[in-house]
């Protein structure tokens, strides 16, 4: 049998570089080319680096939905309703979000967060006027949500990842295609 080119591990189960291949086929068939990078070049890499980086993420909440004590999956549109909201998340966790496993798995974690009393009164006594009290405590709830359902992410793909050279964040600064700089 031959062995698949491994871009990473999750929990010690393979993504296949082919199965980044296939995700890059799939973005590239949907999207404009004018609006992707050409193919070899550095940015077309970080492109790679970021699929993965989606791939993972969706194989991590892949196997939490397994542990899910129930939770129903909200509407997309109810825990991403604007383009703030979207950006608060990051886009690799917002994309684990388009399915409704990853709904359900985002409702099962972030079940338990809840903003307290002071906070609603801070933020209403700074925006006077800007929403009533009930809608600031959705609004101040749904963003501590989000934060919550990122961080949560973040530190179960620090623990269950592994990503092989060349297929390292797309933000690492020891990749060699990294370009970010202040």
């Amino acid at each position: 049998m031959v062995r698949a080119e491994v871009a990473a591990t999750v929990g010690g189960e393979p993504v296949t570089v082919a199965e980044v291949d296939a995700r890059e086929r799939a973005v590239r068939a949907r999207v404009p080319e004018h609006a992707l990078p050409r193919p070899g070049t550095r940015e077309a890499r970080q492109l790679r680096r970021w699929l993965t980086q989606v791939l993972v993420a969706e194989r991590v909440v892949a196997r939490e939905a397994g542990t899910l004590r129930g939770a129903d999956a909200p509407p997309h549109a109810d825990l991403l309703p604007d383009t703030l909201a979207h950006m608060e998340m990051g886009s690799v966790a917002a994309a684990t979000l388009a399915d409704p496993v990853g709904r359900a798995v985002f409702a099962d974690v972030t079940a338990g967060v809840v903003v307290d009393a002071d906070a609603v009164a801070d933020y209403h006594a700074r925006n006077p006027g800007r929403m009533p009290e009930s809608a600031v405590a959705e609004h101040l709830c749904a963003s501590a949500r989000r934060r919550a359902y990122r961080r949560w992410l973040d530190a179960r793909c620090a623990e269950l990842v592994q990503l092989a050279p060349g297929y390292e964040h797309p933000g690492d600064p020891r990749q060699p295609d990294h370009t970010h700089s202040h």
